[in-house]
């Protein structure tokens, strides 16, 4: 009742009251009368109690930093409850998104090392081929490297295949043996 005898006007109250605070004041007044309520009007609709959290938390650092142009202060509370179903909402969406489009699973990365340990079983090839004789080198690096055929290798070096042959399983075996003793 005001002095006059007529019935106090709610809003009218809390909109004075409202009126003088600082966002400071205001956001923490309404984390401490409304967080619990507003995280239970958020777990209803996100069904998972830490992304509710989340999205009050979110709501209430939105509405500290626009304190300042909220228009009718009185109705903070209204306009906190209308973000936090809003950012539900988001996450909702958020949410069939990701079910329609599932993110792949990664493959095995390389390891960080990966690089330097091929340059280095590179080198120790090459250095390995080096040991071979000039034909066998010839013979190898036109099989696996060029990835010609016993013919066309034959032709290339003016050799029979047979000798193609010859110096292809000599000069692997010959490698094998190279690289398994700098492998120890």
């Amino acid at each position: 009742m005001t002095s006059d005898g007529r019935p106090a006007q709610p809003e009218l109250a809390a909109r004075e009251e409202h009126a003088g605070w600082d966002a400071d004041t205001a956001v923490e007044q309404l984390y401490a009368a409304h967080y619990r309520r507003l995280v239970r009007l958020s777990v209803l609709l996100v069904r998972d109690e830490a992304t509710a959290e989340e999205v009050v938390q979110d709501s209430f650092v939105a509405m500290h930093g626009r304190w300042h142009t909220l228009e009718e202060p009185h109705k903070a509370l209204a306009y906190l409850r209308q973000t936090v179903v809003n950012r539900s909402r988001s996450v909702l969406r958020h949410r069939s998104v990701r079910a329609r489009h599932p993110e792949e699973p990664p493959g095995d990365a390389p390891a960080a090392d990966a690089p330097t340990l091929a340059q280095e079983r590179r080198r120790t090839v090459l250095d390995a081929l080096q040991q071979l004789s000039e034909r066998q080198r010839e013979v190898l690096a036109l099989r696996y490297y060029l990835d010609l055929d016993e013919a066309a290798i034959a032709e290339h070096l003016g050799i029979s295949r047979g000798a193609v042959k010859s110096h292809a399983s000599r000069g692997a075996a010959a490698l094998r043996a190279l690289l398994e003793e700098n492998r120890d």
